[in-house]
């Protein structure tokens, strides 16, 4: 089977499908630098545009109308969807710390989780669609986006971005929290750590998907929901909290 996604050349400048790019300040802080030709149309999530030169022209649209719209929101994206024409400079960065990864898609749809897409190029389409149980399990998040055409993707993830290859017949077990992006059409089930429900809570290590290759994999080294769940208890209590304690 041939592979859905390439990993592109990360550091210093490069060039993929008609425009040049680099990533810099990574794997915490990244930052994403595209030269786009004349013509030449990026889309990005909302909010994803640090800087841009003054000849690239900004359109934000409900793509795919209403419904569209709707899809992304439950998806844990914006409704609107922002695409920059060139010629000129276009810096992107995601909402949270950590790094972003071009990849290149050769034709084979790409199963991502929504909070790991930032942007893509011309000959990409992106769509949100439903991916079922399944997938609200694997990603956390009841709709999936696929990734299909032939160009290039920008992935985002808390920390650093780890690719794993898995050869045909190999099994590997990935955490919900850690798990980005992954062929659209490989097989893969979901269930707890362990065969104990107990040891499963107790270890830290609740559902996982488990792949069985041929697959490529990409993981996030980092939980957002395990940084938030540590910080909780630093947190300052709400003033209504602490008001009913003194009483």
């Amino acid at each position: 089977m041939d592979s859905a996604v390439t990993m592109l050349p990360d550091h210093g400048h490069a060039h993929a499908h008609g425009m040049d790019y680099r990533i810099d300040f990574r794997p915490t802080a990244a930052l994403a630098t595209l030269t786009l030709p004349p013509g030449y149309t990026v889309r990005a999530e909302s909010g994803a545009m640090v800087s841009m030169g003054g000849d690239v022209t900004l359109d934000s649209s409900m793509e795919g109308g209403l419904w569209g719209a709707v899809k992304r929101s439950a998806g844990g994206r914006s409704g609107f969807v922002s695409r920059f024409t060139g010629p000129g400079e276009l810096a992107l960065a995601p909402p949270a710390p950590g790094d972003v990864v071009p990849v290149e898609l050769t034709g084979r749809p790409y199963a991502i989780a929504a909070h790991g897409y930032l942007a893509s190029s011309d000959g990409v389409e992106i769509d949100t669609g439903w991916g079922g149980a399944k997938s609200f399990f694997a990603s956390q998040s009841a709709f999936v986006l696929q990734a299909s055409g032939i160009g290039v993707v920008l992935l985002s993830a808390f920390g650093a971005l780890a690719h794993r290859t898995l050869a045909p017949g190999e099994r590997h077990l990935v955490d919900t929290g850690h798990l980005i992006a992954w062929p659209a059409d490989s097989h893969y089930t979901v269930r707890k750590a362990t065969r104990s429900l107990f040891r499963s809570v107790t270890s830290g290590a609740g559902l996982v998907a488990e792949f069985t290759g041929p697959a490529d994999l990409l993981l996030q080294t980092r939980d957002l929901r395990a940084l938030a769940t540590a910080l909780t208890p630093h947190l300052p209590k709400s003033q209504g909290t602490t008001e009913g304690t003194d009483g």
